[in-house]
């Protein structure tokens, strides 16, 4: 029997028990029917009670047969089935048998057969016919067989929307009932459900608020078809509140309601309210269904309330629904299981499953990726390919790409790319940004710019993919020019946009246009986001202006949470502003009392080490192991690392033996701490005790050991067990290995290695600036600097010191001089410590002591010890003994226990003859039990 609603129900009821109760209760009945008289279900039930009023000798019996008969005379006839000849009633089975299992070849005979026999006007075979046409992805044939029919009835008419929906003709299920209604054709609450449904799919909000308010009016709203199709399609119109409305107006509400409601809670971002409307269903004792259960599981995993999503598990096991028989279900809890980094239990569920769909394979290959298994991710895709009913779709490529974008698996990225273009997948939009993205990730520009080039339609993610990938790759030129396209073209962009365009905004020079974005971003309404502030924040950094991100930070400080606090610090760090790094973790911890995270500590432990803070170093250490931070491998390293640059290597050795677990990032950090403090011997011994495979920078950090001892046998070594492991290519290890060449005396390999990388980065342009240099070519180390300049990269901090180090060695003093007058305004770099230590040491060598000192004290900030010690020992080198002396009573007072600066003096009186103050400096010396550390030579046996 067809369900009824719940007042339909009633009358039925009612109706079927008047000959017991007649007339006393009839009234009241015509109210219920003008809404019900469409049911078919009825109709048996109404010729029995015309035929009760009809022999009934009640004198209320005459009227109410008339109001039966016209009741009666208004539900609708069931379609004529008569037959000609036995022949038509075999060729309407037969068409009926092929409705099953359909193909186009038994279609084609059938309509042959049925137009021979004249059955093209039999309704019911002719729909057959069209509904197999449908499902065959024949859509113009059903069009052209609709087309020949002459009286068409309201079936017939469902059934060519039916197929119009099926085909993903949409636009087209709209039309035929648009025209179903200008003919005055009848129509039925299927009809509008098919309707509803195409709108639905379009997400056409009035059009389908017209055909609710035209449900109302035929008084078809109380067909809980039509009902739960509504609840539905409002819910996929982003309009939830109406949803919900329809729901409570649906008297008799079944499981579909309950599931439309539910699914539609999630489909919105409500999964809080899809759990409360399944607890509701539950406590009424509905009867969950498969649907039930997977929406509820996917609302907890949603919420990452993993144990609720156990619990509904248990109680669908308990009612017959276990996960290896149920797809829905098992897809579920797969993806809960993933979310929740059980990724065992998630794939124990798909290995018991009996049957998987694409959405089972897909979920399977989302939780490798989430889960950080890349092997068995591409495993799942490649057994995936090789099932026989089923193939990958552009969802589970854009599953599996991001994977190989991640972790810069180029060749597999290249290969998904192949599949993708072997599958004719090209004009999926999704997929291939999803290329796009990959290829800007694996600093494959040009192939990401070819794709976006080709595209034949491009969407907004589109533009933010392109704008975002070159800002990332440092093309920030070209990205900022692609954004006024983008706005010439589309005036509305998206948050993507904005994040995306954000860190192009990376100097000094930059400040107004990304002062611009921050305005727009203003204007936009987007200030209010936090994710949004934090890009700003990091951008003012990144462009010098401190002062702007504090303020920013200062705004939203009593609402934002440990992430802006990260931003803020960590970016202070990256950018060398290490003293405000440890003002804003002070701020946020003794201010606004919020709790550091891992990440904080990653940051502020660096920034302890560059500003060589012992105490403050161990202080956060001791913090950090207050807590479970301590514990975390990426704090550990940053130990390591804060304690080498601290030049405590035994504290450095202490953590690295400490940790319960080493990654290739310790080993290269204890490499690398070693190798930092002169220890190159115990570096090389670390080194041969590795238990992970080398990465490209621990062999930069070997060769930086090899550099120290001199050993270019060794060093060769490396270089050819880098040139076999591909390792050669990489920008650092280039650089690398240019410094041990030119540190061991062989310019000529040093300038080979430069001159064939594949990529020359900064470090590689400021390592031969620094080679020139250290073999006194000062000339040909400017030559480089201009090279490096005219191919477009940004000169650092250290391309500035190796170079007025070059200009020092060789006495190109006015050259050297001029290139520090022009770092802040050309290049944006602002002189530090190391550039004034060389712009002294260069006056010095020069003898223009006065000059120096002069220099010395026009300093803007209190000069460090280094830069009095570079004229300390340009006098002693100079001989000048008044200006040494005034220069040691400076640094004697601010290191007091430098054994080097007592020294130098020592060597300023005897050279000045004073041996009576030099023996009374050297007897100083003594009593304080001051010693210098001995130099030694080291000679390669067997160097070649």
């Amino acid at each position: 029997m067809k369900k009824l609603s719940c007042d339909g129900y009633k009358a039925f009821l009612f109706w079927t028990s008047l000959p017991n109760k007649f007339p006393q209760h009839v009234p009241p009945l015509h109210f219920l029917f003008r809404n019900l008289y469409q049911k078919p279900i009825f109709r048996h039930t109404l010729l029995r009670i015309k035929c009760t009023f009809i022999t009934s000798r009640n004198p209320l019996a005459c009227g109410y047969t008339y109001l039966a008969t016209q009741l009666f005379d208004k539900i609708p006839q069931r379609r004529v089935q008569d037959f000609k000849n036995a022949k038509g009633h075999e060729i309407f089975q037969l068409a009926k048998l092929v409705k099953e299992k359909p193909d186009i070849l038994s279609t084609s005979q059938i309509h042959g057969l049925a137009l021979k026999a004249g059955m093209l006007a039999h309704l019911p075979t002719v729909t057959t016919l069209l509904i197999i046409y449908s499902r065959t992805k024949h859509f113009n044939s059903s069009l052209t067989l609709f087309a020949e029919i002459i009286s068409k009835d309201v079936v017939t008419w469902n059934a060519i929307m039916t197929a119009c929906i099926k085909n993903k003709f949409f636009e087209f299920a709209v039309k035929f009932f648009a025209e179903m209604v200008n003919e005055g054709k009848e129509f039925d609450s299927a009809t509008l459900v098919i309707v509803i449904s195409a709108l639905s799919n379009m997400r056409y909000l009035r059009k389908g608020m017209i055909v609710h308010c035209l449900s109302m009016k035929m008084g078809m709203f109380l067909d809980s078809l039509l009902g739960n199709a509504l609840i539905d399609f409002y819910a996929k119109c982003s309009d939830l509140s109406s949803s919900e409305c329809v729901f409570g107006e649906v008297e008799c509400k079944d499981i579909v309601s309950w599931n439309s409601i539910i699914s539609g809670c999630i489909y919105n971002d409500h999964s809080e309210k899809s759990l409360w409307y399944f607890k509701q269903m539950a406590n009424l004792e509905k009867g969950a269904d498969s649907v039930s259960l997977s929406c509820a599981i996917a609302a907890s995993a949603c919420l990452d309330e993993f144990r609720c999503g156990q619990v509904i598990q248990g109680w669908g096991i308990k009612l017959g629904y276990e996960e290896s028989c149920h797809l829905s279900v098992a897809n579920s809890l797969i993806s809960l299981y993933s979310q929740s980094g059980n990724i065992d239990a998630a794939e124990y569920v798909f290995n018991i499953m009996k049957q998987k769909d694409i959405i089972t394979w897909n979920s399977m290959i989302n939780g490798f990726s989430l889960n950080g298994k890349v092997g068995e991710a591409f495993d799942a895709l490649h057994e995936m390919q090789f099932t026989r009913t089923l193939k990958p779709d552009a969802v589970t490529l854009i599953s599996i790409i991001p994977l190989a974008a991640e972790f810069m698996l180029l060749k597999k990225g290249k290969a998904i790319h192949g599949f993708t273009v072997r599958r004719e997948m090209g004009t999926e939009l999704s997929v291939i940004n999803a290329l796009m993205d990959m290829y800007f990730k694996c600093k494959r520009v040009k192939d990401a710019e070819h794709l976006f080039l080709n595209m034949a339609m491009k969407d907004l993610v589109s533009w933010n993919t392109i704008i975002s990938g070159y800002s990332q790759n440092g093309l920030c030129r070209e990205a900022r020019s692609l954004l006024k396209k983008f706005h010439s073209w589309n005036s509305e962009c998206s948050l993507s946009t904005l994040l995306g365009i954000l860190p192009a905004c990376d100097s000094p020079n930059l400040i107004q246009f990304g002062r611009l974005i921050h305005s727009w971003e203003v204007k936009l309404g987007f200030i209010n986001n936090i994710i949004i502030v934090n890009s700003l924040i990091c951008m003012y950094i990144s462009c010098g202006d401190l002062v702007a991100s504090f303020n920013l930070l200062e705004e939203i400080a009593y609402i934002a949470a440990v992430d802006s606090w990260n931003t803020m610090i960590s970016g202070c760090t990256q950018k060398g502003h290490f003293c405000e790094a440890l003002n804003a973790f002070k701020l946020m911890r003794l201010k606004f009392n919020i709790n550091h995270d891992t990440i904080t500590l990653v940051n502020v432990i660096p920034a302890c080490g560059n500003l060589e803070l012992t105490c403050e170093g161990k202080s956060v250490h001791a913090l950090a192991l207050k807590t479970s931070a301590g514990q975390d491998i990426r704090v550990q390293n940053a130990l390591i690392t804060m304690y080498g640059k601290l030049s405590d290597v035994e504290s450095a050795r202490l953590v690295f033996e400490l940790c319960f677990h080493h990654n290739l990032c310790s080993w290269n950090c204890m490499i690398s701490a070693l190798a930092q403090n002169n220890n190159a011997k115990e570096a090389i011994g670390v080194f041969r005790l590795l238990e992970f495979e080398p990465d490209e920078i621990t062999m930069a950090t070997v060769l930086s050991a090899f550099r120290q001892l001199g050993l270019i046998r060794h060093g060769k070594q490396i270089h050819a067990h880098l040139i076999r492991c591909g390792f050669y290519k990489n920008a650092f290890v280039s650089a690398a290995l240019v410094d041990m060449y030119s540190s061991c005396g062989r310019l000529d390999i040093a300038r080979r290695v430069f001159q064939n990388s594949a990529e020359r980065s900064v470090a590689a342009w400021n390592s031969m600036i620094s080679a020139y240099g250290f073999h006194s070519n000062g000339q040909k180390a400017i030559e480089i600097f201009h090279e490096m300049i005219d191919s477009g990269l940004t000169p650092s901090k250290v391309t500035f010191i190796n170079l007025l180090t070059a200009c020092s060695h060789t006495g190109l003093v006015d050259q050297g001089y001029w290139y520090y007058t022009r770092m802040l305004d050309e290049f944006g770099i602002q002189p530090s410590t190391e550039h004034h230590v060389c712009v002294v040491d260069m006056l010095g060598r020069s003898g223009r002591l006065q000059q120096a000192y002069n220099f010395i004290k026009d300093l803007p900030s209190q000069p460090d010890p280094g830069i009095w010690g570079a004229l300390l020992s340009a006098c002693n080198y100079h001989g000048d003994l008044q200006l040494g002396k005034q220069v040691a009573s400076i640094l004697l007072l601010l290191e007091p226990e430098n054994v080097g600066y007592h020294l130098a003096l020592s060597n300023i009186y005897v050279a000045s003859g004073s041996w009576k103050e030099a023996g009374e400096l050297r007897d100083i010396v003594h009593l304080k039990g001051l010693k210098k550390a001995a130099g030694y030579s080291l000679i390669d046996v067997g160097t070649t």
